[in-house]
């Protein structure tokens, strides 16, 4: 028999745990459960190192939310290690392991049904949302179909996940319109900024000076619209403007790679 590795994330534990053992009853499924995101991503990296990858990771849309990330008001983003700080919801967890692995098909778990957080979870790399009060059954036919490319949305949400998307396109081609205004300098000042980098450490990055810095910044927020370093934040990142590669030693100086 194949058998379904299951890990499920939720902080709280009384749930993760009765999940999981309703999960295990069943002959095809092995589960775990992990308190947190850095949990997760550590259940997910030893499962791959001792060669027994997980198929399946449900996810808590609340979990390690902030208020303006319940909101909607700040955009998933990548994981990028296992440290606290790096993870900003579940849905943020949901794409820091579709981009570390692909492989493994998410689900959000959902007090109620958003279409807003919805549609922020499939561009994120969900496979499906379900309601945290729907049936085993329900829950174990959506952990079979995404595992055979299924996607699977309440019906209910469908017409507000597709209003979303849409706009979401719609405000992603004109953010790509403000990014392409940008200088190539004032755009890799913008990927540091996406990477969480202050001025000093930006102009550590680019071998200038915090004040040349803070001219390119101001030129960035002048350009884009908008007021605050997280207001470009969010605006490059619906432009699909990715962090710049920190863990490089790469950088330009002027004009040329060092």
């Amino acid at each position: 028999m194949v058998r379904i590795r299951v890990l499920v994330v939720d902080d709280h534990r009384i749930f993760a745990e009765s999940l999981a053992a309703a999960l295990a009853a069943e002959p095809d499924v092995e589960v775990s459960a992990a308190g947190s995101g850095p949990a997760a991503l550590r259940c997910l990296e030893r499962a791959v190192a001792e060669g027994r990858r997980y198929d399946v990771l449900l996810v808590d849309a609340d979990l390690g939310a902030t208020a303006s990330a319940l909101q909607g008001n700040r955009p998933a983003v990548p994981v990028q290690d296992g440290n606290a700080e790096g993870l900003v919801d579940g849905i943020s967890l949901v794409a820091g392991v579709r981009t570390g692995q692909p492989a493994v098909r998410t689900v959000v778990l959902a007090e109620k049904d958003d279409p807003r957080r919805a549609a922020l979870a499939l561009q994120a790399g969900a496979c499906g949302w379900v309601a945290k009060d729907c049936s085993l059954s329900r829950l174990l036919t959506v952990i079979r179909g995404v595992l055979r490319e299924e996607t699977h949305l309440p019906p209910a949400l469908l017409t507000g996940v597709l209003r979303e998307l849409t706009a979401a396109r719609k405000h992603r081609t004109e953010s790509e319109r403000l990014v392409e205004s940008l200088t190539p300098r004032e755009r890799e000042v913008l990927r540091c900024m996406v990477a969480g980098l202050g001025r000093k450490a930006v102009a550590e990055r680019l071998f200038l000076s915090p004040h040349t810095v803070r001219t390119h910044m101001q030129n960035v927020l002048g350009k884009l619209g908008v007021h605050s370093t997280l207001a470009a934040v969010a605006l490059a990142r619906r432009a699909g403007v990715g962090p710049v590669d920190l863990t490089g030693d790469v950088v330009e100086r002027g004009g040329q790679l060092a």
